[in-house]
């Protein structure tokens, strides 16, 4: 593929990707908004516990297949088909002891009634093993806008069924059914569109061959997914369901907009990278435009959110919830800083790095449990296990992004140079929102001035300092419309 055209497809694929991100998470976060209100915290954290086994399971019947077949430069029908059939038979192996070992979680936590919502909701490892290598094709066709319209579906049938259940008075079974049939709808459309179905074949060879770059992206997710769901597991063991509850709804909020933001552009720079993953200099600005972009607008978006987080969360969720705000203000700073260590992970994926991934993920996660248990289990302090992750963030910022200097040639200090205009920009928009806090405002007025001021403020002094990150964005909006879509800004920089 050509440069103009990597470049093109690259834009196009990263606006869809966006757009499904920000669709999907504006249709749950309404949805989640309406079942908060309608449900207790202690049943969200009941559910926090039992999606950790889908979360974890997920990343097994995956085995690291799935960006083991975006990676590779060539793939092949029977390559899919041999996935598929080793990802099927790991999720019934799962599915199985899952099924077992309920009774045993549900002992464990002190929360009977999860037996058979935990039964039922692991489900989704079975559909996943499909919908995986739906994901992968789109990815290597960089054809996002097919998942758009399959997550969006996904996402409004499954917020019906989710608040119509919880109407009718299921209580926990209310937010099974959501995350159950969410997953469903979304692999029936994608199945749709995906000209792409599972025949009886496997190649032992190839599938060796795939799996001797996927374990290790196995091994390295499977202890990240441990780690993201180590908080949830302490808590809810040394805590309660209510406390876990709170911290997981101020978590919630605060990653779904990483996620929009951030999980638009790494899928499609992953994607991009492993096609040119010879040519170090085309990579390096790949990767730089994309921790550039994605920090210029989701660092803005974190730290408005913590500071409209009170009135936000009185207003949207109701006073029932006002303790997970100082969770909701400290994952914000977490999630701020989710650029430069997804950035650095995925270009060392799409560059065929899985080792040095591997070694970093061990380094990271040793350093995160030592701070969550010292503070869970020698301090006893909830707000400190969340804050030894805002801690475990930064020290994590430098373990990623040290590796790419050799790899890439793109050092800590020059990321540091190139996401320093966002965070500065975003301190400023801060204190300036802050002192309208000093006007005498009811709580919906004083929330809209903020946020005003906010938005004001930061993009008024970006424009008038010529950032170039904005000038980018605007440029590529502009060259997309008018070429209808495809994208005229020069290749140099993407």
């Amino acid at each position: 593929m050509g440069q103009r055209d990597l470049k093109s497809a690259t834009i196009s694929s990263l606006f869809w990707k966006l757009f499904e991100q920000g669709g999907s998470a504006l249709i749950q976060l309404v949805v989640q908004i309406v079942m908060a209100r309608l449900l207790a915290p202690n049943e969200f954290g009941m559910l926090a516990i039992m999606l950790v086994f889908v979360n974890v399971g997920n990343v097994v019947v995956q085995s690291g297949l799935n960006t083991a077949i975006i990676q590779a430069p060539k793939v092949t029908e029977r390559d899919y088909d041999t996935v598929f059939w080793m990802s099927l038979a790991i999720s019934l192996v799962l599915y199985l002891a899952v099924f077992l070992a309920a009774p045993s979680v549900a002992a464990f936590y002190h929360m009977p009634q999860i037996v058979s919502p935990l039964r039922v909701l692991v489900l989704i490892l079975v559909v996943n093993a499909y919908n995986s290598i739906q994901e992968a094709i789109v990815a290597r066709e960089l054809d996002f806008n097919k998942t758009f319209r399959a997550t969006v579906t996904a996402a409004v049938a499954s917020g019906v069924a989710g608040i119509g259940s919880a109407v009718a008075g299921a209580g926990l079974w209310a937010l099974v059914v959501q995350q159950l049939s969410f997953q469903v709808v979304k692999c029936l459309v994608l199945a749709i569109q995906v000209p792409w179905k599972p025949r009886p074949r496997f190649d032992r060879a190839r599938a060796r061959e795939l799996f001797s770059f996927g374990w290790k992206l196995l091994a390295s997710g499977v202890i990240d997914q441990l780690y993201q769901s180590f908080s949830d597991l302490v808590i809810g063991r040394v805590f309660d369901s209510t406390s876990l509850g709170y911290v997981n709804q101020g978590k919630r909020y605060p990653q779904a907009l990483g996620i929009v933001l951030d999980g638009a552009i790494q899928p499609v720079m992953l994607s991009a990278v492993s096609r040119v993953q010879e040519d170090l200099g085309r990579v390096k600005r790949l990767v730089r435009r994309a921790l550039k972009t994605s920090t210029f607008l989701i660092v803005p978006s974190m730290v408005l959110f913590a500071l409209v987080a009170r009135p936000l969360v009185l207003i949207l969720l109701g006073e029932k919830w006002l303790p997970a705000v100082p969770f909701l203000q400290m994952y914000c700073l977490i999630y701020a800083l989710l650029p430069i260590n997804t950035t650095n992970l995925q270009s060392l994926n799409g560059m065929g790095r899985s080792d040095v991934f591997l070694r970093l993920e061990l380094i990271k996660k040793a350093i995160g449990v030592t701070l969550i248990c010292f503070t869970a289990f020698v301090l006893h302090n909830l707000y400190a296990i969340v804050a030894a992750q805002v801690l475990a963030g930064f020290v994590y910022n430098f373990i990623n992004a040290f590796p790419n200097k050799q790899v890439i040639g793109y050092s800590y200090l020059e990321q540091i140079r190139d996401v320093a205009p966002a965070f500065g920009l975003a301190a400023l928009a801060f204190a300036v929102g802050s002192l309208v806090t000093l006007l005498p405002l009811s709580t919906v007025p004083m929330l809209l001035l903020q946020i005003l001021a906010f938005g004001v403020t930061y993009l008024g002094a970006a424009w008038l300092l010529h950032v170039e990150e904005l000038r980018y964005l605007v440029g590529t909006v502009r060259g997309m419309r008018g070429s209808g879509g495809n994208g005229t800004t020069d290749a140099s920089d993407c």
